[in-house]
């Protein structure tokens, strides 16, 4: 499988108490970790899966859209 590559988004969750890691192409994927690190991880590994089922449900697998927009420097 091609590997892509998916924005990933990492934030603390003061309700869930962890940090949480999203892919925001990937409908519904991401993971928590109790450091940004762990959580990436876990969220790499969740990807793999996504796609993975994806693929063999014959679903179409999205392209890397999600990008931060940064403002131009004055």
């Amino acid at each position: 499988m091609i590997v892509k590559r998916y924005a990933i988004v990492v934030f603390w969750s003061d309700e869930d108490g962890a940090w949480v890691a999203d892919a925001p192409d990937l409908k519904s994927c991401s993971a928590f970790g109790a450091t940004p690190e762990e959580a990436v991880a876990e969220l790499r590994a969740a990807m793999e899966a996504w796609l993975a089922a994806a693929s063999e449900a014959g679903l179409p697998i999205p392209e890397p859209r999600f990008q931060l927009q940064h403002e131009a420097a004055e």
